[in-house]
C-alpha cells in the first residue's frame, strides 16, 4: 500500500457535505458515517442504495478495499424514521434484564444492517456520576457491576458469535475512559481521579468488552487528570492495548484528529481511525507531513491500517460488502416492536403508589394531561431521528396516549392541564424534560418546569387522584411533586413503544412492576453528586416498588 492509501484507510468521513463517491476514491477513504444532516430517502432501500453507491466506488480503487459504514444507533437504528427505538440505556439498565438488553442489541443490529450499516457507535458504557451531565441517559448505570453486565449483553447482541454473519454488526464501547466522571459533570471536561479508582471502577467494563471481542472502542472528549483522551498514550497504548490486549480499532470522536491540534498527537497516542467528517483532506495532508518528517513512525501507521483491515475481514466485507437488503423489510416489524414494548414496561420504576390508585382498570374513566403524553419525539429524547432529538412525533411510533386509548374505554386528554369539566377522578400527568444530547444537555436546572409543576398542583387542587409519569434522561429533584401525587413513575426515555407504559399502568396480562433505579435519586440539587447508597438520598440505587 502507498502512504496515501494507508492514510485513507484510517480516515473516516461522511456521505454528504460534498463528500461524493468520487471523493472517496480520490482520497482512498476507508470508512463513512451517517450523522445529522440529509438522509438518503424515506425508505430503507434508499439508504442501502446510497451507501452501496459509495461501496462500489471504493471497490473500484486500485486495491478495492471495502468501506465501513458507521452510525450512532444507540437505542435502535434511531437515525431512520420507522425503525424501532428502544428505551435509552438508562431505562434498559433499570430492567435488570440482561437477556432483554442482548435481544434489543440484536434487533438494532438487524435494523442497522437493513439500512446499509455494518458498524454502530454503541454501547455507551459511561458510568455517570453527575446528573448535571447531558449524557446521563446514554450510560447504563453509575454502578460498575451493572454496567459491566450490560456491556457484555450488548456486545453479544450486536456482534453475535461471528461478525461475518449478515445479521451482525461491529459494536463500539465508548467513551474511553472516565467520560461520566468529569468534574461538575461537564461534557468533555476533566476527570480528576486516582489511578486506583480509575482501574477499580471505570476500567472493568472496558476489560469485559475487550474479553467479549468488541470490534472498536471510541475515546472520549474528556481529559483524565489534565490529559485529553484523544492524546492519552498511557491510557490508550499502555493500558487498553498492551495491558488489556485490545486488538481492535480505536476511533476518535467527532473531528478528533484536528480538534486539539496536530493529528500526529492522536496517532502517536494509539488512535487507529480518525473521524473527520467533511475535513478529511486537511487531516490527511497534515498527517502525511508528520509521517514524512518522522514525527509519526510508519510502523504506527501500519499498525493502525492492519487493525482496520482485520476489522473489515472479520465483518466479511471482502466477500459481502454491500447492504443487507434481506433485512430491510423487517425494520419496524411487529416482532421487533413487541420486544421494545416489553423493554418499556420493564424499565419503568415505581417510586410511589398510594391509595390503591394503581393498577388502572380498563372500564374506569381516566384523564391524561401533558404534551409529553402524545408526542413520540418528546418521549424518546436525544439521538432520536435527529442528534438532538425532536419535539414532534415520528413515523411508526406509539405515544403513551395511543397506548392508553388502545386499552381504556373512556379517556379525556388535555395537553394544557386539568380543567373543571373533567369527569375522571384519576389523572395521569405526563411531564418531563425536552430532548437534548451531549453538551446541550449539561444543566444545573434539574427540576420540572413551572408549567409542569402547575399541571400536578392544578390537578391535585381539583381533588383528583394524581399519577405522575416522569419522562427524563436522569433523576430530577421531585420532592414536592412526590408529595402532590398518589403514584409516581420514573419512565426515563421509553422510545417508540409508548404502549409499554399502558401495560405498566393497567397491569396488562398480570404484569407487576419490575424496574429498579440504576442511579441513586437526589432529594435536593445540593446533594449532587450523590453516592449510590447515600443515606440522604431520596431513593437509593436499586430502589423500585414491586407491587402497586
Amino acid at each position: 500500500m502507498t502512504l496515501q492509501e494507508k492514510l485513507g484507510q484510517i480516515t473516516q468521513s461522511v456521505w454528504h457535505n460534498n463528500v461524493s463517491p468520487t471523493v472517496v476514491q480520490e482520497f482512498g477513504i476507508g470508512s463513512i458515517i451517517h450523522t445529522e444532516g440529509p438522509t438518503p430517502g424515506p425508505a430503507a432501500l434508499d439508504w442501502i442504495n446510497k451507501l452501496d453507491e459509495f461501496q462500489r466506488a471504493a471497490l473500484q480503487t486500485r486495491l478495492g478495499i471495502p468501506l465501513l459504514f458507521a452510525v450512532d444507533a444507540v437505542h435502535g437504528q434511531n437515525t431512520f424514521e420507522g425503525a424501532v427505538i428502544f428505551p435509552h440505556n438508562i431505562g434498559m439498565a433499570a430492567t435488570r434484564n440482561l437477556e432483554l438488553i442482548q435481544r434489543s442489541a440484536q434487533i438494532t443490529a438487524l435494523e442497522a444492517a437493513g439500512t446499509g450499516f455494518n458498524w454502530t457507535f454503541s454501547p455507551c458504557i459511561a458510568m455517570p456520576k453527575h446528573e448535571h451531565w447531558g449524557r446521563v441517559y446514554e450510560g447504563f448505570s453509575e454502578d460498575r457491576d451493572l454496567t459491566t453486565a450490560a456491556v457484555i449483553a450488548s456486545v453479544q447482541g450486536h456482534q453475535g458469535q461471528d461478525l461475518s454473519l449478515p445479521s451482525t454488526i461491529a459494536a463500539t464501547a465508548k467513551h474511553y475512559i472516565g467520560d461520566g466522571g468529569t468534574d461538575g459533570g461537564i461534557e468533555g471536561g476533566n476527570t480528576t481521579i486516582s489511578e486506583q479508582e480509575l482501574r477499580e471502577d471505570y476500567l472493568p467494563p472496558y476489560a469485559a468488552a475487550v474479553e467479549q471481542g468488541i470490534a472498536s472502542i471510541m475515546v472520549g472528549f474528556n481529559s483524565v487528570n489534565g490529559v485529553n483522551m484523544h492524546q492519552n498514550g498511557y491510557l490508550v497504548n499502555e493500558v487498553l492495548k498492551s495491558e488489556l490486549g485490545f486488538e481492535g480499532v480505536v476511533i476518535t470522536d467527532w473531528n478528533g484528529g484536528l480538534r486539539w491540534g496536530d493529528p500526529h498527537l492522536v496517532l502517536n497516542a494509539g488512535i487507529d481511525i480518525v473521524m473527520q467528517p467533511g475535513n478529511h483532506e486537511e487531516f490527511i495532508t497534515r498527517l502525511e507531513a508528520s509521517v514524512l518528517d518522522g514525527t509519526v513512525p510508519v510502523s504506527r501507521i501500519n499498525d493502525a491500517v492492519a487493525r482496520v483491515l482485520r476489522m473489515k475481514l472479520a465483518l466479511g466485507l471482502f466477500d459481502n460488502p454491500f447492504g443487507k437488503r434481506e433485512y430491510a423489510a423487517d425494520i419496524g416489524s411487529q416482532e421487533h416492536r413487541d420486544v421494545a414494548r416489553q423493554a418499556v414496561r420493564e424499565s419503568l420504576v415505581l417510586l410511589k403508589s398510594d391509595s390503591d390508585v394503581l393498577p388502572l382498570q380498563v372500564n374506569e374513566p381516566i384523564a391524561v394531561v401533558g404534551e409529553h403524553a402524545d408526542n413520540s419525539g418528546l418521549q424518546s429524547g436525544g439521538w432520536s431521528i435527529h442528534w438532538q432529538g425532536q419535539s414532534e412525533s415520528y413515523a411508526g411510533a406509539t405515544t403513551i396516549l395511543d397506548g392508553i386509548r388502545a386499552v381504556a374505554r373512556n379517556v379525556d386528554y388535555s395537553e394544557a392541564g386539568c380543567h373543571s369539566a373533567m369527569q375522571a377522578s384519576k389523572v395521569l400527568v405526563v411531564v418531563g424534560e425536552s430532548p437534548y444530547a451531549e453538551f446541550k444537555g449539561d444543566s444545573d436546572e434539574l427540576w420540572l418546569s413551572d408549567e409542569h409543576k402547575a399541571f400536578i398542583i392544578g390537578c391535585r387542587a381539583l381533588g383528583k387522584q394524581v399519577i405522575v409519569v416522569l419522562i427524563s434522561g436522569r433523576a430530577l429533584v421531585i420532592t414536592d411533586e412526590l408529595k402532590n401525587s398518589d403514584a409516581f413513575i420514573a419512565a426515563w426515555l421509553p422510545g417508540s413503544e409508548g404502549a409499554g407504559v399502558a401495560d405498566f399502568l393497567y397491569g396488562t396480562d398480570g404484569f407487576k412492576p419490575k424496574g429498579k433505579l440504576p442511579y441513586a435519586w437526589p432529594a435536593a440539587i445540593e446533594d449532587l453528586p450523590l453516592e449510590a447508597d447515600a443515606d440522604h438520598a431520596l431513593f437509593k440505587f436499586g430502589f423500585g416498588l414491586s407491587e402497586y
